[in-house]
């Protein structure tokens, strides 16, 4: 993996940033407009539409679809509410990508602490996509289990806020859901032995993955789900939902895939590749 990407880390205002980031059922990322409002320090959404206008003339002027960064939305929100009647009315919303957000912060008031910091972060994020774009296939590998990795971890301690104690049995159900066997049953199907099955997954497995963690992790707490069996049921769910979604565009699906070397092996010749860099350049 390129040096330069291990530089790119930002702690905060990650956290903000990411918590609110959403994935759609093409595993692309998005942010709705709203919700990212009150971190860019506006209360208004009429001079936050000005913002986005702006930096919807920027991507145009950068030869981008302005559709594939900015698409508008409309949402219907509850006013008012009583006994008898809830009313309700549309309000217009915009989904923006990663460099939509790099664009509307860009265009933002200078002045604003918030709008600085997002100018850091999403430049940040940003250059690290196309770190990531430029990756060959080992590298998006090595980059991708990392980030399962990561989400996992946060995955299990959301989960075991939500009472979950047998994170074996939680893990299992999210692997039915998504490849129609447990883990043993995916070990036996791909002949990996008692290796652990995603790192022997290649990219787009990962990937898979990576979506089953994120939204599980995101459904249990915006649900706020609690009690063993409903999050355990919660993860099957989810890895069924991502399951269908790969049949639907005619995928390959998971269980059928063959596995790789196992990562271990990446990162030694990663490690090995990044050595005789460094000799290389002592001799120059």
């Amino acid at each position: 993996m390129p040096t330069e990407n291990n530089n790119l880390i930002l702690t905060e205002p990650a956290k903000d940033f990411e918590s609110i980031k959403k994935i759609n059922e093409e595993d692309v990322e998005y942010w709705e407009a709203r919700e990212l409002m009150p971190l860019l320090g506006y209360d208004k959404w009429e001079n936050f539409k000005k913002v986005i206008k702006k930096a919807k003339s920027a991507c145009q002027e950068s030869r981008q679809d302005i559709e594939d960064h900015f698409p508008g939305v409309k949402k219907m929100i509850k006013i008012a509410k009583n006994t008898i009647k809830e009313t309700v009315r549309e309000i217009d919303d915009f989904y923006l990508s990663r460099y939509g957000c790099y664009l509307v912060a860009q265009n933002g008031d200078s002045r604003k602490q918030e709008i600085a910091m997002a100018q850091t972060y999403f430049a940040i994020q940003t250059r690290k996509q196309e770190i990531f774009e430029q990756m060959g296939d080992d590298q998006k590998r090595l980059y991708v289990r990392k980030e399962v990795r990561e989400h996992n971890n946060q995955l299990f301690a959301t989960a075991q806020q939500a009472g979950v104690s047998n994170f074996g049995k939680f893990n299992n159900y999210g692997y039915l859901g998504l490849y129609g066997l447990t883990a043993d049953g995916i070990k036996e199907r791909k002949k990996i032995g008692k290796d652990d099955i995603l790192d022997r997954a290649g990219s787009s497995e990962l990937a898979a993955n990576l979506f089953r963690i994120t939204q599980t992790d995101e459904k249990i707490n915006k649900d706020e789900i609690k009690g063993e069996e409903k999050a355990n049921t919660t993860h099957f769910d989810v890895g069924q939902k991502v399951r269908n979604t790969i049949k639907e565009i005619g995928g390959t699906m998971l269980e059928d895939l063959k596995p790789e070397d196992h990562i271990k092996e990446l990162e030694k010749k990663e490690k090995k590749l990044i050595n005789n860099k460094e000799v290389k350049k002592l001799k120059d």
